[in-house]
């Protein structure tokens, strides 16, 4: 089974700049660069889309993934808390009568 292969951010952009500033198309700028078409117009569109979040790197999240992150472990420690409280107003419930 082939790796995937790892392309840095400034490949990355500078594949960009290829096709936006210098006029090359995406399918010659892809065969001069060997990587896929598609791959190449997937980084020419997160590039558009936010310039300077594009290509983060990996382990870095664009803070909106972080923040995403960050309040689905706020989620699930507010689940497990409610959990707890129920199981208690259960037990003490029981108790009483």
């Amino acid at each position: 089974m082939a790796t995937r292969r790892q392309f840095s951010r400034e490949f990355k952009v500078e594949a960009v700049r290829l096709v936006k500033e210098r006029g090359v198309t995406v399918a010659q700028a892809a065969r001069d660069l060997d990587v896929h078409e598609n791959v190449l117009r997937k980084w020419v569109q997160e590039f558009g889309a936010d310039a300077r979040q594009a290509f983060p790197g990996k382990g870095i999240m664009k803070p909106e993934q972080a923040e995403i992150a960050r309040l689905k472990k706020e989620v699930a420690k507010l689940k497990m808390e409610r959990d707890i409280l129920k199981k208690a107003a259960a037990y003490f419930a029981k108790e009483s009568t």
